[in-house]
């Protein structure tokens, strides 16, 4: 058995001296984590038994305890936690800074504890641990009441980002009932050890080891220059065009495409040849991802016009229509409220037909709506439970136009790191983690987990509705990230 526990989060042992509170606290958590009232007591006293201290101490203490989880740190309060006002701030501390609080609870037999205490250089009066040992019986069965999140016994820790909280119920239930989800991987970044001469052969070996993992797409980024959420925009990125057309021939199954394409960055009609021409080249496989923009300063600098959202939505849906016209048979002209195409003629016609259009975006009530109207697939952002908000958001735009919902895909983009074990995937957190964010932290920024907190984890999305769940890897340097993906690919096969 283990203690799942989400970052951040508040933990505050309770129990007697000699309890083993302290032993228990230094086995499962790093030592930054650990407040203690006793060390406290030596840093403002004399020592560890200075009781003159103490009121110094645990100032102290709540004050560093208030300062770690403001910043969001996984914080653990090694005291008696046995004083009722204690408890009572504690929680109320942490409920103001929204993390979720906490309580181990040591039930360790009386003579137990004396013998630990007899083996102490200091130890405590026996009529004190006496009065402890009463205290903690009186408190026993009470303290589940408290409004803590949770009420433990002293076993093995697992610390999880948030969502991951419980995975493993979810992962058990993929096992007994299992839903299908597939998965697509998304190529944020072709910075690979700043070495451009390799691009080239490293993205056939992703490629590659996508395929053979399982993924059945593969999207890039429709930029020019890094974005600021990934990394310096110095960093190389590649036209995504030309890149999803090498890697159609370095691939032979999964779809490509672009997540997604800006409306400004291309004219319209220039874009429907473009993606028509990789269908063709691809052996049918494009995919066309559609959305307004967003990023000015690569508008800017590219001297590409950034118009106000409303004439950017303009566009979107004069393409949206005007697409499907293109990679149709003839030449018909077309008249939209701003794009006008005279002859929309498009040889060799692709593959597909049509080609599958995704929008991008999760607005509810302009973007979901040009979903309902003209889209084969969606890309939506957030949680299980934004994602099934958005879903009904979604059908409700269908039944409007009495289009059945199941004709369009529901798509999730997320960040992963994944690994085989705990021990692993503390290596590869700390191994990448920037030096100024806690390892915690950067295990919630990438979602870090094993196999099956990642098959707990979608599980969740597929119950919200998601068919194909897209996600990204913090370092492809090594294609054995992708590899290490391929048994939660399995799990849902």
């Amino acid at each position: 058995m283990s203690i799942r526990l989400p970052s951040p989060s508040l933990v505050l042992l309770v129990g007697p001296s000699g309890s083993g509170k302290t032993v228990w606290a230094q086995e499962n958590f790093a030592s930054a984590q650990i407040v203690s009232s006793d060390e406290l007591r030596g840093r403002v006293g004399i020592d560890e038994y200075d009781q003159k201290a103490s009121k110094d101490a645990f100032e102290l203490l709540e004050a560093i305890v208030e300062k770690r989880l403001k910043r969001g740190l996984v914080t653990v309060i090694d005291t008696l936690g046995l004083n009722h006002e204690q408890r009572v701030r504690h929680r109320a501390l942490a409920a103001e800074h929204d993390v979720p609080c906490y309580a181990v609870g040591f039930d360790t037999p009386p003579k137990l504890c004396r013998e630990r205490n007899q083996q102490r250089s200091r130890p405590v009066p026996a009529k004190v641990l006496s009065g402890q040992i009463k205290q903690w019986e009186q408190l026993r069965d009470s303290l589940a009441e408290e409004g803590f999140a949770g009420v433990f016994e002293p076993e093995r820790v697992v610390v999880v980002p948030a969502d991951q909280l419980d995975a493993d119920s979810h992962a058990a239930a993929q096992q007994r009932d299992p839903l299908p989800l597939s998965f697509g991987l998304q190529l944020p970044s072709f910075t690979w050890d700043d070495r451009a001469g390799d691009i080239g052969e490293h993205l056939t070996k992703i490629g590659r080891a996508a395929e053979e993992a399982g993924f059945s797409s593969i999207w890039v980024m429709d930029h020019f220059r890094q974005i600021p959420q990934v990394g310096p925009e110095w960093h190389d990125m590649l036209d995504s065009y030309t890149a999803l057309g090498f890697l159609a021939a370095a691939t032979s199954r999964a779809k490509l495409g672009v997540l997604v394409s800006g409306i400004m960055y291309r004219n319209p009609a220039h874009l429907g040849k473009i993606v028509a021409t990789l269908d063709v080249l691809s052996g049918g496989r494009s995919v066309c991802g559609l959305g307004i923009g967003w990023f000015e300063k690569e508008h800017t600098a590219y001297g590409w016009d950034f118009p106000p959202v409303p004439d950017r939505y303009a566009l979107l849906e004069d393409t949206l229509q005007l697409l499907p016209l293109l990679w149709g048979p003839g030449s018909p002209a077309f008249q939209g409220a701003v794009l006008s195409v005279p002859d929309a003629m498009c040889y060799p016609r692709p593959i597909q037909d049509p080609i599958p259009i995704m929008i991008g975006g999760s607005g509810e009530r302009k973007t979901l709506r040009l979903v309902a109207q003209y889209a084969d697939a969606c890309n939506l952002f957030g949680d299980p439970a934004t994602i099934a908000h958005k879903v009904e958001v979604l059908a409700g735009h269908c039944a409007d136009i009495e289009r059945d919902l199941s004709d369009i895909e529901i798509t999730n983009l997320s960040t992963l790191l994944v690994a085989a074990d705990r021990n692993a995937l503390a290596a590869e957190v700390e191994r990448l983690r920037p030096s100024n964010v806690s390892a915690d932290a950067f295990a919630t920024r990438v979602n870090a987990g094993t196999d099956d907190d990642h098959i707990g984890r979608f599980r969740q999305y597929a119950e919200a509705g998601v068919q194909t769940a897209i996600v990204n890897m913090p370092d492809l340097s090594d294609v054995g990230a992708i590899t290490a993906f391929a048994p939660v690919i399995a799990a849902f096969a």
